[in-house]
């Protein structure tokens, strides 16, 4: 039995390649250790991030903190893999020597190899996670990028757009739900684009309807869905579906016609302005979550005006931001002027952020007394931790939920319960049980 300790670095889309990795390995040979296990293992895994300044500094820590380790003998073989390892694989090895091996992002099977186990293809669709009670999962529903935004490092990184076929994703979220969960996230570099290559169509709503006919399925959430070309069908199977959160995630990343022409995306200020008119008007109801980049090159002061007034305009019940960040290899910085210093970049996200913060209070204080349905994700402090579909777990804000005292909170974790809102606070809410 081999002891085992994984480390997974930045975004869900890495948490779902490590869960297919883990796949791979026979259970009965390969045992998981927490992250600050204190004992020693036979291998330390590290799945890195390597689309940020921030997120690869990240990740090269936790490398040389994990080299630490093993110097100490508390590692067998430490083992690389991932965005970071796959954007530097010429560089890293000779300056971190203490990792056994390095391995890129599109490829497991070399990574299985070196754990010792032999990849078996039919356990593709197959995810391994910890069986916490948690109710929903990340399903990838496609690999790499075909967008050349400047900034983005994503498409050398991850390589060319390939959708899984909609039969794999079925067979995937029908082994997820036979395993308890109820809530599937989709997610992929551009969600929006799925199928373009290999039914050379957008068949993002024909996904949609398929997931939704999975028995045991009740909840479906959209994330990292490209503005240019979103599809019409895509709008109504929203508006219509009941079992496909009135939710969508969608980052816009500027509303400057000057910023965003820099930013190669696309569309400018006016027609995103209109996309998120439509989204209101069609999709009733519908949350929406949006990131944008401050600092970006071709931001001035008059430009950064006007992400706020947008801001303040299209009141994004979330919205998340990034100071920009120079990756080489990039267009932008080959191309651009990095000409905002790190303090005004700064200073514009804490701007912006405090906007917002007064945005998510309102929308958070408009629910006050109004009934929900919401999923139990966790227990603190004798209460639930839970979400409405209009809250996606780790990046939105939750509801706190208390429980009678003739009741374990912990059997109630991965159910649905309907709650009342009771109070609000700038990003969680509070809530009581209605019933269950």
């Amino acid at each position: 039995m081999h002891k085992l300790r994984v480390i997974t670095l930045g975004c869900s889309k890495n948490t779902v390649d490590t869960e297919h990795l883990l796949a791979q390995l026979p259970a009965d040979e390969y045992v998981m250790v927490p992250e600050d296990y204190a004992g020693t293992v036979d291998f330390t895994l590290v799945n890195t991030c390597g689309f940020i300044g921030d997120a690869k500094q990240e990740s090269i820590d936790t490398i040389l903190l994990e080299a630490e380790k093993k110097k100490r003998g508390e590692t067998g073989k430490l083992l690389v893999f991932g965005c970071l390892s796959q954007r530097y694989a010429a560089d890293l090895p000779a300056l971190i020597p203490e990792v056994d091996e390095w391995f890129g992002a599109r490829d497991l099977a070399p990574v299985v190899r070196a754990l010792g186990a032999v990849p078996d293809r039919s356990k593709r669709n197959s995810r391994r996670f910890e069986s916490d009670g948690r109710a929903y999962a990340y399903l990838k529903i496609s690999e790499g990028c075909d967008r050349r935004c400047s900034y983005c490092a994503i498409p050398f990184i991850r390589g060319a757009h390939k959708s899984v076929p909609i039969e794999d994703v079925v067979a995937e979220a029908e082994e997820l739900a036979a395993r308890g969960i109820k809530e599937l996230i989709l997610i992929a570099q551009d969600t929006t684009y799925y199928g373009l290559d290999i039914y050379r169509r957008r068949a993002l709503a024909e996904l949609l309807r398929a997931l939704s006919a999975v028995p045991g399925i009740e909840w479906i959430r959209l994330h990292y869905s490209y503005p240019e070309g979103f599809p019409e069908d895509v709008l109504q199977e929203m508006a219509v579906n009941p079992k496909i959160c009135k939710y969508l995630d969608i980052p816009l990343q500027h509303i400057s016609d000057r910023v965003l022409q820099n930013m190669h995306r696309g569309v400018d200020g006016e027609w995103t302005r209109n996309l998120i008119r439509r989204l209101r008007r069609e999709i009733p109801g519908v949350v929406l979550r949006t990131t944008v980049i401050v600092g970006h090159p071709g931001e001035g002061e008059k430009e950064f005006g006007e992400l706020l007034d947008f801001a303040r305009e299209a009141r994004f019940e979330r919205l998340g931001a990034f100071r920009y960040s120079e990756e080489e290899g990039t267009w932008g910085a080959a191309n651009l002027m990095d000409d905002v210093p790190e303090e005004e970049k700064q200073h514009r996200y804490d701007a912006l952020m405090s906007l917002q913060e007064g945005i998510s209070a309102d929308f958070n204080q408009s629910r006050v007394g109004k009934e929900e349905r919401v999923l139990a994700d966790a227990v603190l402090n004798g209460k639930l931790v839970c979400r409405s579909q209009y809250e996606s777990p780790e990046v939105d804000g939750e509801i706190i939920v208390s429980v009678p005292s003739d009741i374990d909170p912990a059997s109630l974790v991965g159910k649905f319960l309907d709650v009342r809102i009771t109070a609000a606070e700038d990003y969680d809410l509070i809530a009581e049980i209605i019933k269950r």
